[in-house]
């Protein structure tokens, strides 16, 4: 069982990097619109919350050391050190808080197949709450911005493509987590 879950590691860290890539940059923030957050609620809600959360250090790891597998193709511990760096830290927690929640909550016996799909979006939730606060705040102290700017900034722009990812995530979790 270990291999496999050392395989589904690699697997998801590999999937956050090509989802990172795939990114919408917006000219009042640094931080871009990207698929990475998808990937980090599968890597959660699919591999629980120590393996999940193994999947993302990994990615950051491999960041860390210069691969360019964050978003726009950038590596190297200056992009964790700069402004975005608080989400990829974040999508850590996210990862655990997912996967902790969705192991904790989710199918039980004899639970309807709707409440199963809410509590895993729940968990989602709460996992991109962990990832906005580490983010928010580490995006605050590299730039001195205030609380309501890096809102509006960092936040409020990311809430509708996250909800659908929310949704897109949960969904495929629910489908999925039968055969992991």
């Amino acid at each position: 069982m270990k291999t496999k879950y050392m395989a589904l590691c690699g697997l998801f860290a590999a999937l956050t990097a090509v989802c990172s890539w795939i990114s919408i940059p917006l000219g009042f923030t640094p931080v871009p619109v990207n698929l990475a957050t998808l990937a980090v609620f599968l890597a959660g809600g699919l591999l629980g919350k120590k393996y999940g959360s193994i999947s993302l250090i990994v990615y950051t790891l491999v960041g860390a050391v210069g691969a360019p597998v964050f978003s726009g193709f950038q590596g190297g511990a200056g992009v964790l050190a700069g402004p975005t760096g608080g989400y990829i830290i974040g999508y850590i927690a996210a990862a655990f808080v997912t996967g902790l929640i969705t192991e904790k909550m989710s199918r039980k016996k004899g639970q309807k197949y709707l409440f199963n799909l809410l509590t895993i979006a729940l968990a989602m939730v709460c996992g991109l709450a962990a990832c906005y606060l580490l983010g928010t705040a580490w995006f605050m102290i590299s730039t001195g911005t205030g609380l309501g700017a890096s809102m509006v900034m960092c936040v409020i722009p990311f809430l509708p493509g996250d909800a659908l990812k929310i949704i897109a995530g949960s969904l495929l979790v629910s489908r999925l987590r039968r055969f992991i």
